[in-house]
Formats: structure tokens, C-alpha cells, sequence
């Protein structure tokens, strides 16, 4: 199952240079898996390997598409838990690629002190324009814009200041 836009089952992934950039393209990569993960209930395990597989990971940081993939799954009660409160929707009605963006993000901002949040925000706005419906970056900005001060207070009032 792939997300890309274009009909290419093919397409290359952009060669990444340097940390920052392979953490992206394992986040896009992390998002599709967690897409296919949620529409098709394959195993995180077998989705991984076809990920492995059909991708060439060597322009991905691999531990860190392997953490969000197994990541987000483990603690998707907790996450769905922060994001919920922040909808003008219930949780099932949002579009799956969203969703997946939401729990992600939430994921790193909850987990990966190390990724500033600001950039937690700007990676999933960046996904949702790649992935999602035509303004659902806007509507990921609003959520990861009200989840951020909630779950990393300290960081976002010290970049406040």
C-alpha cells in the first residue's frame, strides 16, 4: 500500500544527506507504514520487512523508522489519549493519513525530547501537504499547535521568551 502521489509503485526516495534528513525520510516512511498499519491490520513486523524491502533504506535512519513504527502502536491509547481533547471531531472520523501525522508527531513530542518541538510541528505540517487532503496540513498545524504547550510546556515557554 503506497501513499505516493504519483502512479509510480517505484518512485525513488529522495537521497538524504546528513541525520536530519534521514530522520525525515524515515518519518515519511514511518507515516505510510503506520497508514498501512491502521487501513490494513498487517503485523508491525511484516509491514516493516515490506517497508525494508520495497524502499532503499540507505538514505534512512532504519532505528529511527523502526522506533516510530513499533513506537506509536505500543502507545496509541496514550497518544489518541492527548490528541482526542484537541478535536473538533471524534478520533474515527478523521482522515487515516491525519491520523497517522497526529500520532506520529505526538509520539516525538512525547517521547523524543532530543527532536525540538518546533520541529515536531514543521515535519508533520511538511507530511500532511506531501500525504494529505488538500488543507489537512492546516488542520495537523492547529492540533500539533495546542498538543505541543501541552505535552513539552517548559521548552515551548522557554522559546516563548
Amino acid at each position: 500500500m503506497s501513499l505516493n502521489h504519483d502512479d509510480s509503485q517505484d518512485a525513488p526516495q529522495p537521497k538524504a544527506k546528513g541525520k536530519i534528513a534521514q530522520r525525515r525520510v524515515a518519518r515519511g516512511l514511518a507515516m505510510q507504514a503506520l497508514y498501512q498499519w491502521h487501513m490494513a491490520g498487517q503485523s508491525l513486523n511484516e509491514i516493516e520487512a515490506q517497508f525494508r524491502v520495497d524502499n532503499d533504506f540507505s538514505a534512512v535512519d532504519g532505528a529511527y523508522f523502526h522506533e516510530l513504527l513499533h513506537g506509536v502502536p505500543s502507545h496509541k491509547s496514550e497518544l489518541d489519549g492527548h490528541i482526542e481533547p484537541l478535536l473538533d471531531r471524534p478520533l474515527a472520523d478523521l482522515d487515516p493519513v491525519e491520523l497517522a501525522i497526529l500520532r506520529l508527531s505526538a509520539y516525538e513530542l512525547l517521547r523524543r525530547v532530543d527532536v525540538p518541538y518546533r520541529v515536531v510541528i514543521n515535519e508533520g505540517i511538511e507530511l500532511a501537504k506531501v500525504y494529505g487532503a488538500t488543507d489537512g496540513h492546516k488542520f495537523v498545524n492547529g492540533v500539533l499547535d495546542k498538543l505541543a504547550p501541552r505535552l513539552r510546556a517548559a521548552e515551548v515557554r522557554g522559546a516563548q521568551r
